[in-house]
């Protein structure tokens, strides 16, 4: 019975594990992008996903200086704590040296 019990909190905080991770989305952050940022930016998402390189991006938001940053790119911005994380992925994924280029 103790290693059913092992195997079975083992999977559910490997599953814990999972699921934080793949909460933010990179396709959200770019529509959150469109419809939030766009406009006070003034400019494309590819523009400003690439004002960094990816590892720029991961310090910047490992700081936790992520919608600060937003606000020097774009003058005026003021981008809400629930919308970062995907924001974040979005600026990442195509980031100057990613070789990836949004459409918007």
């Amino acid at each position: 019975m103790t290693k059913f019990t092992k195997l079975a909190v083992l999977a559910l905080l490997g599953l814990a594990i999972v699921s934080t991770t793949a909460s933010a989305d990179i396709t959200k952050g770019k529509k959150l992008y469109m419809k939030k940022m766009k406009s006070s930016c003034g400019f494309s998402g590819a523009k400003f996903s690439a004002k960094h390189t990816q590892d720029e991006w991961e310090e910047i938001n490992g700081a936790g200086n992520f919608a600060e940053e937003a606000a020097k790119i774009c003058p005026g911005l003021k981008l809400k704590d629930k919308y970062v994380p995907h924001i974040y992925d979005f600026a990442y994924e195509f980031a100057s040296d990613s070789g990836n280029v949004p459409s918007c």
